[in-house]
């Protein structure tokens, strides 16, 4: 009743033609020193950072973050997608738990890679998962920095103080929940504002618009918070479907 009162609901887009996917915190291993196990490093944002600054490439050629790292990952894949998900937990030889959230990028646009290899006739679209991706890093290493570089984005982590049931940070400045966050365009929707979906495979529920993110673009294009680990990563990679997307505006 107080929704029907304080809310008028509005279709951002014609019925069905919203386009939702899924996002997570990855968990991985990792180390405070680079070693022949853990390569591959995620950084800090440098201070003074001009936007846009370099693109990936010049910033891996240049090795321009060195002195910035927080800490490193097994791969370079791993560290890339982490840097898609903007959010990451590190299980570090110690046992402690790292979490690292969003602290910035280079300003250059985001470019997929998964597109990439479909355009390179890898596999079909709908094939292109984050693992199978992953697969195909590990049969192709050598045309794996190459393939990152078509991204020309890169996003950069700060360490945060979150208790272990507490999901990461999103835009608002808040924890995100499981399966009720959705990355929006604040330019479509405003940051707080619930938001009635209708996902196929995932479900009609209530969310809140918490998030957002460099693919995040446009009228009826939902990305759905799932949860975190690699569980959580292999539903959110299996969320690429059209569906509906209505707006529950205030009114007044």
């Amino acid at each position: 009743m107080a929704f029907e009162i304080g809310f008028e609901p509005v279709e951002v887009t014609e019925p069905g033609a919203a386009r939702f996917t899924g996002y997570y915190e990855p968990e991985l291993a990792a180390s405070p020193i680079r070693s022949a196990a853990f390569p591959a490093p995620l950084y800090a944002m440098p201070e003074g950072l001009p936007t846009p600054w370099h693109t990936r490439a010049e910033i891996v050629a240049g090795d321009l973050l060195a002195g910035q790292e927080i800490a490193f990952v097994e791969s370079a894949i791993e560290a890339f997608l982490a840097q898609v998900q903007g959010s990451v937990r590190l299980r570090m030889p110690d046992g402690a738990v790292l979490r690292l959230g969003y602290a910035g990028k280079n300003g250059h646009p985001y470019a997929s890679i998964g597109r990439e290899l479909v355009r390179r006739g890898v596999g079909p679209a709908e094939r292109m998962t984050p693992d199978a991706i992953r697969d195909w890093c590990a049969a192709n290493p050598d045309q794996v920095a190459d393939l990152l570089n078509t991204n020309p984005s890169f996003v950069f982590f700060r360490i945060l103080d979150l208790p272990p049931e507490t999901g990461p940070i999103g835009s608002m400045g808040l924890p995100v929940t499981p399966g009720r966050s959705l990355a929006v365009d604040p330019e479509v929707i405003p940051l707080g504002a619930p938001v009635w979906i209708d996902c196929p495979g995932f479900g009609a529920r209530l969310m809140v618009a918490q998030d957002t993110g460099s693919a995040i673009r446009g009228a009826g294009r939902g990305d759905i918070f799932i949860g975190s680990g690699s569980e959580a990563g292999r539903i959110a990679g299996a969320i690429n479907t059209p569906g509906r997307m209505i707006w529950l505006r205030r009114r007044g």
